[in-house]
């Protein structure tokens, strides 16, 4: 046998030259040995298979989308959304493509709810047999693995083609989709997404959607007042960017690390007191100056003193944002609001300890307010897939779920295996 060739993109579903009948036959088959208990078939790119991994956490292959929003709730909801705003950038790049008959253009917020589907009335009527119709959630725990849920996982532009849907009923149709951020922020505020035939498996359809979401957050930053108070992104990411004065600075590692500890400490810390966040016991305070130094260069004088070391201005962090939200009992916004652990490459002291207690915090409250739909998104993500704790609330709250059971059970095995010995 030949060795398999995959895309050099990632995010493309065909090499040049593949032939897409039998890339849809190959993954078919790939799909019914994944349902049938093959962990991770063959002949599949990365981003697909690990989709469909947490996709059947919680859905099955035949599962249709629920429909959240409907009427005049759904009319009061998206005409209130930022992407509201850019809907006719939206219609003007991609209008034409949802009018030939053959695409529909499609609008989701954050949580992967339809907003906006838009195309010739007869393939509308096609795609409502599956619910792809406005106020329908399709995120990856409702509808698996698909272009606009998908793009919302892993916050990128990417092509789903055919057969790599996991739900059969979607399985003919491909899509293209990209998220859209707020650029003032960074914040995930949806996506834009083109369905259609097989023939958008070329890097054209990836190219536009891209460009489209580019031109929405283009857009956006010309007519959202961009907030007076600096803006520090630090979830999920290792670098943190610092949206200020109308501009976006990121920072790299050691620096994104002094950044994130001087908002917590806005009395100031001492160069000593920065250095044993930084490195603990074996600081250098050489080395904790020269950081400083270069920090204060990138950031202005305006924004960083020093003696002791301390920002100047009120600086809003997303990690401060989840806080609050939690402080207020708001657990869902908290939890929307939360991309991943703070800063999750670091190993600094100090950034850990702050990291952990966020974890510890959301995670905790997710626990207690015993909501399946929170759960579903917390294992749905990255840091919850294997969490027992969470799965085993979950299946109490799904008693007749077997993929919960199944879940729980696996990873049961796995934890009492992986015990020392010396522990038992």
């Amino acid at each position: 046998m030949g060795q398999e060739v995959l895309p050099v993109n990632p995010w493309l579903a065909l090499t040049p030259g593949d032939d897409p009948a039998e890339r849809i036959r190959q993954v078919g088959r790939a799909h019914e040995r994944f349902l049938a208990g093959e962990r991770r078939p063959g002949h599949m790119r990365s981003v697909v298979a690990d989709s469909w991994l947490r996709s059947a956490a919680f859905v099955k292959a035949d599962d249709t989308p629920p429909i959240e929003l409907a009427d005049d709730d759904l009319e009061a909801y998206r005409s209130a959304h930022p992407l509201a705003q850019v809907m006719p950038i939206f219609r003007d790049l991609l209008g034409g493509l949802a009018e030939d008959g053959d695409h529909m253009m499609a609008v989701c917020d954050a949580h992967g709810r339809l907003l906006w589907v838009e195309g010739h009335p007869a393939t509308l009527r096609g795609a409502a047999s599956m619910n792809f119709v406005p106020g329908a959630r399709w995120d990856e725990s409702h509808a698996g693995t698909n272009a606009p849920g998908t793009a919302l996982a892993v916050d990128h532009a990417l092509q789903i083609f055919a057969t790599e849907h996991f739900s059969h009923p979607v399985q003919r149709w491909t899509c293209a989709a990209a998220p859209v951020h707020d650029p003032g922020t960074g914040r995930l505020l949806g996506a834009i997404d083109v369905t259609g035939g097989d023939h958008l498996a070329n890097p054209h359809s990836l190219a536009l959607v891209r460009a489209t979401a580019l031109a929405a957050e283009a857009y956006l930053r010309g007519v959202v007042k961009v907030p007076r108070k600096p803006h520090v992104a630090a979830l999920g990411r290792d670098e943190a960017v610092l949206a200020f004065d109308g501009r976006s600075i990121r920072l790299g590692r050691r620096h994104s690390e002094l950044l994130v500890l001087l908002t917590v400490h806005p009395e100031g810390r001492t160069g000593d007191q920065l250095g044993f966040d930084l490195y603990g016991d074996d600081v250098n305070p050489v080395t904790v100056r020269a950081e400083l130094s270069r920090l204060r260069r990138i950031l202005g004088p305006e924004l960083l003193d020093s003696r002791p070391y301390r920002l100047r201005a009120d600086v809003e962090v997303d990690a401060g944002l989840v806080g609050r939200l939690l402080e207020q009992g708001r657990t869902a916004d908290a939890l929307t609001a939360y991309p991943g652990g703070l800063l999750p490459g670091s190993d600094a002291p100090g950034i850990a300890r702050l990291r952990r207690r966020l974890d510890d915090r959301l995670r905790a409250a997710v626990l207690a307010e015993g909501d399946r739909s929170l759960l579903q998104t917390w294992l749905n993500r990255p840091w919850g897939a294997d969490d027992l704790e969470m799965w085993e609330a979950y299946a109490a709250l799904a008693p007749a779920d077997p993929v919960a059971a199944r879940r729980v059970a696996a990873l049961t095995r796995e934890y009492a295996c992986n015990v020392p010995a010396t522990w038992a």
